[in-house]
Order: structure tokens, then sequence, then C-alpha cells
């Protein structure tokens, strides 16, 4: 500060830290607050405020909005707010003056001298606290830069970790590129390869890295304290401003190469925790408001809907418009491409944890505007509701889980799976299709961050998660897995062969579902967390990508390349329905057969399933045969003298014979084919070639 900031009165609007002709204005909400600080820090030195404004509820107080303006203040100026009122855990109020309070609105934060515990005992946290950050307009310069828009149809998800991505020393990239938005930027070719269209982020919304038990750290990011601000830790520069510019530059290197960033965004609970948990914003803000709150015994307790302590109140006025400003932030200002809502089915809740039919912060990201262009993706789920296929209105796609299950259940071949099979494969109308939606706002996976990775799905029949200090007794025990005869690593060759092809079983059946599929980060290359289901603690080897992995499983590599390839290639990527009976929706028809044609063996005992998808408006057809039985079996092919075949995709076959591109797949001479056990087949038919 050049010179001596003075107070004025200040506006109510907009909320946050807002650059200003002459200075900045500060608002926040508290409607139950007695009295308010607003405190300014020199960024040299942030452990005691410079300059301490108290804020006049006569002069800084409209209706429940504190607000104050400060001349000679710019951009970069670092704060924090002390709000004063009640602590009545009986009556839901929280109130700490002693603690500094993270702005809910802030752009950006410095979390140099943090220390978690100094916001969970009693007494002044000021020097350990969290400090906010003013960020102004900027003049950043997107050079033209805008959201891609890419159909569901046209995508291929590809959801990764900023950090794990490159913080592996095999990365080759400088040390201090690695594990951040940089260090992203400089591997966009290897994803463009990939042939991914859309990279999901893990959260990148700020959160607090030490918010996990036995001394370990916060490595997924599912405990957000700062919703607007990208989380500093990866960021190769201490500059909280630049910090946010380091982030654009990635957005806009990926859509660059045509990739769409999508964010997971956690609006179900924030990183405070129970009632045991620390005072950073939210709770010493209006905890009331903040937080879903039930009274027990005289007291207001935490209901925990997230599993995490505290659930939002999402559907709150004030709660309501902070996540639908945030949205707008992430789109207006950072230029994403879409949000996956970790846990949405807690926004459908009312006030008192109640599910209701129209939840309204739910209906207000589906019809706002400017998210109008942006995939917004549920996680519908919470500890206490499934809500996959019945999840609300015509925008928001969903993961499907139930796909997943599944999936895994028919490959690693259980009983009275081959019906159920049908429909996962086209886009689980049983599911979906009654909400008049596209299928391909079913989002389609195997593995995800939750869970096993693809390698350990078929290496492990049991979680090994010792290393998370819980006993073991974290994460799934149905994992819905089989190790192939060996728990774990092996090099018995026979275990090997079942294994790699198990993954190239599962890799097919999601790239020719119908819907939209989304890979793990490192499924390409065998990516192995040991065994770890649940390794949201594990900032090490055990999370991070392997680059010597790449090299190593070329041909599995390569087989996904081209699978991907083949995905966005083929003209069944629709948007609507296959039909397989007169009047079903859609312009394909995908029929269904067994070992024999127009014979679909749906018994119990049924480890097989073949289906053929063909429409009058293209000149190709695709057939395609599954075997989970554990023997070989003989498969007919449709018969037509104007249709020749080819086989594409052999996933009992050694690389590179495993996929053809379109003008080297061999031709398939008989009329029947014979299928290895446990494989796949798809064959490619051009009228008159």
């Amino acid at each position: 500060m050049s010179k001596k900031p003075k107070a004025r009165s200040g506006q109510s609007f907009p909320l946050g830290a807002t650059v200003l002709d002459g200075g900045v204005n500060f608002c926040v909400f508290s409607k139950n607050a007695s009295a308010v600080e607003l405190l300014l820090f020199d960024p040299e030195d942030h452990r005691y405020p410079s300059y301490t404004f108290w804020l006049d509820p006569r002069e800084h107080k409209t209706f429940y909005y504190w607000h104050i303006f400060i001349t000679n203040l710019k951009p970069g100026q670092l704060y924090g707010w002390r709000v004063y009122g009640p602590y009545a855990a009986n009556k839901g109020y929280r109130f700490d003056g002693n603690k500094v309070l993270i702005d809910p609105y802030a752009r950006a934060v410095v979390m140099d001298n943090y220390d978690r515990q100094a916001a969970i005992e009693p007494g002044d946290n000021c020097a350990k606290s969290i400090k906010s950050v003013v960020v102004g307009k900027g003049d950043y310069d997107w050079e033209g830069d805008k959201p891609l828009n890419r159909p569901f149809s046209k995508s291929i998800i590809y959801e990764m970790h900023v950090g794990g991505f490159t913080k592996h020393p095999s990365s080759g990239l400088p040390e201090e590129l690695r594990g951040t938005y940089r260090g992203l930027i400089e591997k966009i070719p290897y994803l463009k390869k990939l042939g991914i269209t859309a990279v999901e982020l893990l959260p990148v919304q700020q959160f607090d890295p030490n918010d996990v038990p036995n001394e370990l750290s916060n490595y997924w990011g599912y405990s957000p304290i700062a919703f607007f601000a990208p989380h500093h830790a990866y960021s190769s520069t201490t500059d909280p401003l630049a910090t946010i510019n380091e982030f654009r530059d990635m957005v806009k290197a990926l859509h660059r190469a045509g990739i769409e960033v999508i964010l997971d965004v956690v609006f179900n609970h924030s990183g405070e925790g129970d009632a045991t948990g620390p005072t950073l914003s939210l709770r010493g803000i209006e905890n009331r408001a903040y937080y879903m709150l039930n009274k027990e015994n005289s007291h207001y307790v935490y209901q925990n809907f997230a599993g995490t302590g505290n659930t939002l109140n999402a559907n709150h006025s004030v709660v309501r418009r902070m996540i639908r400003d945030c949205l707008r932030y992430w789109v207006s200002e950072m230029h994403i491409d879409g949000f996956r809502f970790d846990l949405a089915s807690v926004l459908s809740r009312d006030e008192d944890g109640q599910p209701i039919e129209n939840p309204p912060v739910l209906w207000e990201i589906e019809s706002d505007p400017v998210l109008a262009p942006t995939k917004i993706i549920a996680e519908a789920w919470d500890v206490h509701q499934y809500q996959v296929g019945t999840f609300l209105g015509d925008k928001w796609a969903e993961w499907n889980g139930k796909y997943r299950d599944d999936i895994r259940r028919f490959v690693k071949g259980d009983n009275g799976m081959a019906s159920t099979m049908s429909n996962r494969i086209t886009a689980s109308p049983d599911l979906f299709q009654k909400l008049l939606r596209d299928p391909n706002r079913s989002i389609n996976f195997i593995t995800c961050h939750d869970g096993f990775t693809l390698n350990d799905l078929v290496s492990y029949n049991e979680k090994h998660n010792f290393a998370n200090g819980e006993g073991n007794r974290d994460g799934h025990n149905g994992n819905l897995s089989w190790n192939c005869g060996v728990e774990g690593p092996t090099e018995d060759p026979k275990v090997e062969k079942t294994r790699q092809k198990q993954i190239r079983n599962f890799l097919t059946l999601l790239m020719l579902s119908q819907g939209t599929p989304m890979l793990l980060m490192g499924d390409e290359v065998r990516r192995s967390q040991q065994g770890n289901n649940n390794a949201y603690c594990q900032d090490n080897e055990i999370s991070w990508f392997n680059w010597d992995q790449v090299a190593e499983n070329q041909g599995l590599l390569r087989f996904v390349q081209m699978l991907n390839a083949f995905n966005l290639a083929t003209e069944f990527c629709q948007e609507e329905w296959y039909w397989n009976a007169p009047g079903h929706l859609g312009g394909s028809s995908c029929i269904f057969h067994g070992i024999e044609l127009q014979k679909p063996d749906f018994g119990y005992n049924s480890h097989t399933l073949a289906f053929t998808l063909k429409n009058k408006q293209y000149d190709k057809r695709l057939h395609i045969m599954l075997n989970m039985f554990w023997e070989p079996l003989e498969f007919e092919l449709p018969k037509s003298r104007q249709w020749n075949w080819k086989k594409m995709i052999d996933t009992a076959a050694p690389s590179p014979e495993d996929i053809y591109s379109e003008g080297d797949a061999p031709a398939i001479r008989k009329k029947k084919l014979k299928l290895g056990g446990r494989s796949i087949v798809v064959a490619q038919a051009l009228k008159g070639r």
C-alpha cells in the first residue's frame, strides 16, 4: 500500500472483494453477527494485520450484508474477516471472533503459515490462518479462447488428477513443474495422441491438504475451503495472482488442443468438518445458514449426508446464490467447459435434509443462461440416496454407477448378467430412457478415482489399504474384481495373459457401449495403486502416474489410442436411442444375438451376447461378439452378399493384432467365427467392399 488506506461505507453488492476506482469494496453475508472486522495484511509478513477496520453496523451494514470500501488498495492485497456473535451450540451459533476467516467469495488464498490445529483449538489463530487475496478483473489475454461446446456424443472423458499426472520423477519435467498446471500443459501432446476429448479434473477448488488422519495428506481434494480459488499447491509460483493466470494458461492450452476442461466440484460439504473441526470460514460467518443442522438433545448437530462431518445447506437462498455465482465465475472468468458435481444428491435436499422433488439449486443450475453451453454431470447419490436414472431435468448427465457394476460382473464371469448387459450396452434405457434425455447423458465408466484402477481390478480380489493407517477398514469391500488367479503382481505368463485380455475386454465394452465413456488416468498404461482402493490420502507414488509405464505398455497404449479413434469415428455415436423393435426411439437398430443369429441367450448361466448395429443412412455395419465364457465358442456372422466383414478388434490376440485400422483389418471368410475364452471380437462391414 503506497498510501494509508481509509474506510468508507461501501455497498452490499457484489459479495467478496471487488476492485473499483480508488480502492476495493468488501462485502460478506452474516445474519446473526453482532460485529465484524476487516483485517488487512502486508504480503511480506502476513502473520498479523497491518490495518484493522471495525464495521459500524449503522454505516457498514445493509440488511444481512456487512460492507466497507477501503481506498488505496490494489489486487494482491491480503485480507481476512473476524466475525463476532454468540457461540451457542444449542442454538446452532458458532461465532468465534478469535478466528481469522476466509472470505467465501475469495478468488485466491495464501496458506504459507496455515496451521489447521490452530483453527481447531481455542484462541487467536491470526498468525497461522489462511489469508484471502484481492483479485481484480485483470488484463489476461485469452487470445480469442472460449469453451469448446463439444457434444456428449463426440466426447471421451479422461478423469485425472492435476498433481498426480506429472508429480512422479519419471515425468521428465523440471522439479518446479511437477504436479502443477504448467506441468500438465507440457503433457498435452500425450493427451492429444491418446485421443480423449475432455479432461475431468479432480477438485481444483482450494482445499485443505491437512484434512486427513494419521499425518497423511489430502490428495484427492474433496475438502474445499475456498470455492472460487484455484488450488495454490498446483501452481509453479507462490504468487496467488500468478496462480490464477497459470490455471488459465492450462485451460487455454487444452482448448487449443481441442480438449475440454471439466471440473469436479464439491458443493455438498466443506473442509470444516463436524463440530470438532476447524473454524476456517462458513462456520464462523453464519453456521446456521451455510450448514444443515438437526436439533438433538437440545443441541444443533451437523447433518452428515456427505459422510465427511457436515453438509452444505445448498437450498438455502444465500448458499444457493454462492453456488451459482461460483459456477458462473469458473465459466466466465476461467473458461471452464463443464462440471461434475460430487455427491450431487445432497443438492436435492431441503434445509432440513429431506429429499425434495424440485430442488431450487438444481433447477437454477439447469436453467442458468451463463451455464447453458456447459456440460453438467451429477454423481447422483449421497450417503443415503441413490438417484441414478431419476435425477431431474433435461440438461443433467449422470455417472452411471450401475453400468460400472454390471460390466464388472459380466466380464469377470458372474451368472445372470447377459440380459442386463443388453441394457448397459445401449445407454441403460431401463434407467434413463424415461427421462427423454439423449442416450449420451449416461456417463459410462469402469473405474474412477474412487476404487481400484483397471489394472488392480484384474489383479486383486481384496482391497489393500493398510498404507492409509486405518487398519484396512476404509474403502469399499465389494469391488466386483477378479485377480485372474494370483493376488497382486505376478510373473506367471498365463495369469498375465488373462489380465491383459480382461483389460482389453473392459476397454472395448466401454468404447462400444452407447453413452459417453470416461477413462481413469493411467488405465491406458496399467497404472496400479498396489491394491489400494481408497487412495484419497496417498500423495505419493501409490497414486501418481508413472511415466515409465508408457514405454512398458506400448501395446496397450496403442490399443487404447486406436479404440478411442474408433469410438469417435463410428457413425453410431449419435444422439438418438438405438431401437430393437418397432416403435422404439432412435434411428439405428441394435439387434441382439447369441452364438446363433437372432437367438440371444438371456438365461441365468449365459456368458455370451452378440449385437449388430446398422442404419439405412450408413454404408457401415458393426457386429460385436462377447464371449465371457472361459472356453472358446463359435459365433455366427450376419449373412449378406452386399456386406463384407472384417475383423477390427480381437481382445484375445496379442498386440498389434488386437486392433486394426480400417484399411488393414483382415477379412473374415467364414460364416462362423471362433472366439477365444473370455474375449471380444468386433467385426465391421462396408457395403460392397
